[in-house]
């Protein structure tokens, strides 16, 4: 196809304003004029003629090596392939409009291939945007990456080509976030700071009461209180964007996830802490919990269950600190599937939250769906509670809601997840015992399993999860007694000239202690001998 370079002068008739082109009389000046490329391109499925053209060069030999980069272009496409001809001819239409830089050849052969968009022209924020339109999971998930989508990516990187993101970005993205919780921790302690100076103000007397209109209207124009982006959630929007991405990979709109390689803190979970005697006392003293995570001893476990007998909702915490439900799990549980006659329950669903509202949802994953066997103490708490249901179904009449769940409120209906929670909250406070949150419940079931030599894989099953690794590294709260047990058999493991010696002393001296006692007894048998024979 015609293609050609041309110096063009832009210079123009002060009366008539039309460009003089070759009649200009600085023409033939060095730098007057600049150059210009046209490359005639296939014709489109109409028949109309179109073109690429460029002006503006300095050199002629800036102007063809252009020239030729369009004609490299061209020949990407074999002269059968109509379709691959058809478009590079539109991007190259496209790129000329809009006087973008034209396309690497190389990435444009590799596109070529691949069936990707030879121009790369899509942000983030619209790829982020049609993911998640495409995204067919649970309503709770697709709200937690909308939220990661709107709060964080599409702010930080939505702004740039999706297939020219760098793991520089999102390095510079991270190093934003923590940069914004510095900021956001230095606000909420003065807005702290002011609220307790404005309450030591005394609320009598003029000058105080315009001192706390001025204080209150100066906290008002304050930043209000904010959460900062923890490492887990840090996490997670890494994993967003790195889902989002391998989804592209997928459709072959890029060839590289930056997400996969970029580094950020790593999340170290806290380790579920056993509430020893001395933790109890500390935490008496000073109010602080050892740890995110604490695990009741069974005797703690017991004092709750004996507090709690007589709430409605008994055999929900039994259930659970027995048998290691999630919440969800037991507030989704159905009659259909517990069966009390074969001492076991299917776990196939679960209520979960979004935001305030709740839904009713599958296990998260397949080893969520499980058989959990009940020992005969649970089987008959609940017996007992569906005794207690079916009064509860009579007195409602017409009025119950027939959800045929295990555990429900009064007239039926679905129990609110959070709502379970506040409440157990209530009744941990008012039993005096040292906190734990309701899912420690799970992390206790979990202990006891251990502690009762139960193997790993019965407990991993039981609780859910897909590898055992997850129960070892999360749910092996030692418990004190199982801690002094380990000890004393790794101990005698090991012979010790030392220990030895020491059990032969304890030996000679359980020898000698006995020997004195033998003495003893037998000075004591003379002594009644010589009285008896003095009375004779």
């Amino acid at each position: 196809m015609k293609g050609s370079t041309y110096r063009r002068c832009s210079c123009r008739d002060p009366k008539t304003g039309k460009e003089l082109g070759a009649s200009c009389p600085k023409r033939n000046s060095r730098n007057h004029c600049t150059y210009s490329i046209r490359q005639e391109l296939p014709p489109r499925e109409d028949g109309s003629r179109r073109s690429f053209a460029r002006g503006g060069y300095g050199s002629l030999k800036a102007a063809q090596a252009d020239l030729d980069h369009v004609r490299a272009l061209l020949g990407l496409a074999e002269s059968d392939d109509r379709e691959g001809i058809e478009l590079i001819a539109a991007m190259l239409a496209e790129v000329s409009g809009e006087k973008l830089p034209l396309p690497d050849v190389e990435e444009t052969r590799r596109r070529l291939r691949a069936g990707q968009d030879l121009i790369g022209s899509l942000t983030v924020a619209e790829w982020l945007d049609r993911w998640l339109a495409g995204k067919r999971i649970r309503k709770s998930g697709i709200s937690r990456y909308e939220t990661d989508v709107r709060v964080h990516l599409k702010p930080h990187i939505g702004h740039r080509r999706l297939d020219r993101l760098r793991v520089s970005h999102l390095s510079d993205m991270f190093t934003a976030i923590t940069d914004a919780n510095a900021e956001i921790l230095e606000q909420n302690a003065q807005r702290r700071a002011a609220v307790e100076e404005l309450a030591t103000v005394p609320w009598k007397g003029v000058a105080n009461r315009a001192r706390r209109k001025a204080m209150k209207a100066a906290i008002d124009a304050m930043p209000p209180f904010r959460r900062v982006t923890g490492p887990a959630t840090r996490q997670h929007i890494k994993a967003t964007l790195r889902a989002a991405l391998n989804d592209a990979i997928g459709q072959q709109i890029i060839t590289f996830n930056p997400a996969a390689h970029v580094e950020i803190d790593p999340v170290r979970k806290p380790k579920a802490l056993v509430w020893t005697d001395e933790r109890v006392a500390k935490w008496e003293q000073t109010g602080e919990k050892p740890s995110p995570v604490m695990v009741w001893t069974p005797e703690q476990t017991g004092a709750f269950l004996d507090f709690v007998a007589e709430d409605r909702l008994y055999a929900m915490w039994h259930l659970i600190a027995f048998r290691g439900l999630r919440r969800g799990e037991a507030c989704g549980q159905p009659w259909s599937e517990t069966n009390l006659d074969r001492h076991a329950l299917t776990v196939t669903g679960q209520l979960v939250q979004d935001g305030w509202d709740v839904e009713a949802s599958e296990p998260k994953t397949d080893s969520g769906f499980r058989v959990v066997a009940l020992d005969d103490d649970t089987v008959h708490v609940l017996k007992r509670h569906r005794e207690q249901q079916e009064a509860d179904r009579a007195e409602w009449g017409s009025a119950w809601v027939n959800t045929g769940l295990v555990f429900t409120q009064k007239d039926g209906s679905w129990l609110h997840p959070g709502k379970v929670t506040d409440l157990f909250e209530r009744l941990v406070a008012a039993s005096g015992l040292p906190p734990i949150r309701l899912h420690d419940l799970r992390h206790g079931a979990a202990t006891l399993m251990l502690a009762a030599d139960i193997d790993i894989k019965i407990v991993s099953d039981t609780l859910g999860h897909s590898d055992t690794r997850i129960t070892r590294d999360i749910y092996q709260s030692v418990l004190p007694h199982v801690g002094k047990s380990a000890a004393e058999a790794t101990a005698k493991l090991v012979p010790l000239q030392r220990k030895a010696d020491q059990e032969e002393q304890a030996r000679k001296a359980a020898k000698e202690a006995k020997k004195a006692e033998k003495g003893k007894a037998k000075g004591k048998k003379k002594g009644k001998a010589k009285k008896a024979a003095r009375k004779g």
